[in-house]
């Protein structure tokens, strides 16, 4: 694709800093966020940057091509959005059909979740294409900037999504979340502290139910418990405090997460198998293999199953159902990063900003996150040793 004569200009002036950034449309499925708002692919052109956004990249979340193009966009096709970008700005990993469009030397910034993608993982070592996961740039406060927006939505939507199914008519056991006077509220399990596992019990608390929260970390147990207002059990994470709880609760929301890796399976095909018929299970952390032993990868058109009469819903990218929402929150906090690496490059980058550093998982065909490494067995190889 030919440069225009003011792109020609721009690039005459900024010189090797200038960086061709590709923002392609969303394919998973019902998956209507999009990587960039108007609003930062403005912010990227005012720095010298060319950006091409797929048409109607944005229409799931409410931005026109128009938008777009008066924020000094170039509209494109989905695979000019991958092969004439020096950077491609995601959402989601790329799926199966989108393999043939990687290539050596493509900076690849998005939620790539590789521990639990074999094929995917295989396919950017093969390629070798620079792959900086969303979910694994970490601050020295053990704090992941990129996945908190996500995993506030997911853990609102959680509730949400676990009040809708336990409603009759759609395979619920009939209950009303928080119940009425005289009538006891549900029973809602939150099985992990974190960010999601927070925001699912605020939600729940602030709905009526009861909520019994568990976590393997003491002092963030006993924070939660000081910060969070309503009926609240707190229970140290151990097989039998999860099996007592799961055996009597109406909702299960398993919102367990270890940076990079796998998740644990923590709750198992017998404790599923002790709920009553109707109750439901929500495995939010099934975008990293899922800490459910009984989950598997849904969608937004088929988001459940039953086993054992449980309702089980596992869709890995829950935020996409209210994408005006997700994709404002999360270009907050990842535009930031994309400037940076516009900006000075990948190498430099990462170079003076270790918490983006820390998000690579591939380079130049090796693997770079341990957790990816360990899921599959391939060595893990340090970043700083192949700059």
């Amino acid at each position: 694709m030919l440069l225009s004569l003011t792109e020609r200009i721009i690039q005459a002036v900024v010189g090797d800093s200038m960086m061709i950034v590709g923002v392609p449309k969303e394919i998973k499925d019902n998956e209507c966020r999009v990587a960039a708002t108007p609003g930062g692919v403005e912010l990227l052109v005012s720095m010298g940057h060319r950006v091409l956004v797929e048409a109607d990249a944005g229409v799931g979340s409410g931005f026109s091509d128009d938008e777009y193009l008066r924020s000094g966009a170039t509209l494109v096709s989905h695979e000019d959005a991958f092969s004439e970008a020096d950077m491609v700005l995601k959402v989601k990993e790329p799926l199966p059909s989108e393999y043939k469009l990687l290539r050596e030397g493509m900076l690849l910034f998005t939620y790539l979740h590789l521990a639990a993608e074999p094929e995917l993982t295989k396919a950017m070592i093969e390629k070798k294409v620079t792959g900086v996961a969303y979910e694994t740039v970490e601050m020295p406060d053990r704090s992941l900037p990129l996945l908190i927006p996500m995993s506030e939505v997911a853990g609102r939507m959680s509730v949400q999504v676990a009040a809708h199914y336990l409603e009759q008519p759609h395979g619920g056991r009939g209950k009303l979340l928080g119940g009425v006077a005289g009538v006891r509220p549900s029973d809602v399990v939150v099985i992990g502290g974190g960010t999601v596992g927070t925001n699912a019990a605020q939600i729940a608390l602030g709905m009526g139910a009861h909520v019994t929260l568990i976590d393997k970390d003491l002092n963030r147990l006993r924070y939660l418990d000081q910060v969070l207002h309503g009926s609240l059990t707190t229970l140290s994470s151990n097989p039998r405090n999860i099996a007592d709880a799961v055996s009597t609760a109406d909702a299960v929301i398993g919102s367990v997460l270890v940076a990079g890796a796998k998740a644990p399976r923590l709750v198992t095909r017998e404790m599923i198998s002790s709920m009553k018929a109707g109750s439901v299970v929500i495995d939010v952390a099934v975008d990293q293999g899922g800490c459910i032993e009984t989950s598997h990868v849904t969608s937004h058109s088929k988001p459940t199953y039953l086993v054992d009469g449980v309702v089980h819903y596992a869709v890995p990218n829950m935020p996409g159902a209210v994408p005006r929402t997700s994709t404002y929150a999360l270009s907050n906090a990842t535009l930031p990063y994309a400037s940076r690496l516009a900006k000075l490059g990948f190498r430099e980058a990462v170079r003076c900003m270790p918490d983006l550093a820390k998000g690579v998982n591939t380079h130049d065909g090796k693997v770079t996150c341990q957790g990816v490494a360990d899921a599959f067995g391939y060595e893990c190889t340090p970043l700083a040793s192949l700059l």
